[in-house]
């Protein structure tokens, strides 16, 4: 058991951060704490509750929780939303088990709270939307650099209105103050912005936000926000005196590792083979794509 990511077996109501088991690759960012939970062999834990509300998607292994009257039978690819200050008792399967956990600071859900009621036990198994939406973001932890907290507030976002299961309003056309948040993202991609920014300066509530936004966009925020910055990135790759740690700092990118994964997934290819392309007059359907699609002024 890890000293600095457990808590001792005689403290039954854990602090933000703490699990019994081995915390690895922890991030604190926007709000939420993100980390992967080892537990090495089967074990049955002692009765506890946390202070923070928190998703666990079991990624390996076995493992049963027991609240108040009701069982939980986890098998890899079950997510389920805990509450904060849920007394619950757990199993861990004879093989342990491995877990991504979200862990939702306070601020979260004092926010819901303005749009919903923060939900109790909410479960879902393998293929469920909410299981997606989870893989989503660990896709975006595991990745690590350069995480964007727009593309996981996004998709935190839409995890709780899941989990409260709301029924959002259904706009029939673009509202008016869409446009304003489209306005912003392309006049500041650069920046690393929030969701609860643009909700305010939009007059909406962020969960509302999010799901107008990918009714009428398909994609989250930050999402969008990504693609600006590959579109914007690629123009800058037409100067080839530029350098690709430069083109990653003016585009808005942590930096030149974080340009290459986000540029391949969007394109398919990395920025250096797409500035061999345009460098040998190479013309290809990936490359034309992103400059096609791309409205964001090239740089002088």
């Amino acid at each position: 058991m890890s000293k600095q990511d457990s808590c001792s077996e005689h403290n039954s109501h854990l602090r933000a951060g703490q699990f019994y088991g081995h915390s690895v690759n922890k991030q604190h960012v926007a709000g939420l704490i993100l980390s992967e939970l080892v537990h090495a062999n089967g074990k049955l834990l002692p009765r506890h509750s946390h202070e923070v509300g928190f998703f666990s998607l079991l990624l390996e292994g076995a493992y049963r929780e027991f609240f108040r009257t009701r069982t939980i039978h986890y098998r890899p690819m079950t997510i389920v939303w805990h509450p904060p200050d849920l007394t619950h008792l757990d199993e861990i399967g004879r093989e342990g088990g491995k877990f991504f956990t979200v862990e939702v600071q306070h601020q979260w859900l004092d926010r819901l709270r303005e749009f919903a009621a923060v939900p109790d036990i909410v479960f879902d198994v393998q293929g469920g939307d909410l299981v997606w939406l989870a893989l989503r973001m660990y896709r975006e932890h595991k990745q690590a650099q350069g995480c964007s907290p727009l593309v996981l507030e996004g998709l935190l976002l839409e995890m709780l209105a899941m989990a409260t299961r709301l029924r959002l309003p259904n706009e029939r056309t673009p509202p008016a103050w869409l446009a304003q948040v489209i306005d912003r993202l392309h006049a500041e991609f650069q920046y690393n912005l929030l969701t609860s920014d643009l909700a305010r300066d939009a007059g909406v509530h962020p969960v509302h936000l999010a799901a107008v936004f990918r009714q009428f966009h398909h994609q989250t925020i930050g999402e969008y926000q990504q693609r600006l910055r590959v579109q914007f990135a690629s123009q800058l790759l037409g100067d080839f005196d530029l350098p690709l740690v430069e083109v990653a700092q003016f585009a808005g990118f942590s930096d030149q590792s974080h340009l290459t994964r986000l540029f391949k997934r969007f394109s398919g290819m990395t920025p250096g083979a797409f500035r061999a392309l345009l460098t040998a007059g190479e013309h290809v359907p990936q490359a034309a794509a992103l400059l096609r699609n791309s409205t964001l002024p090239i740089r002088h």
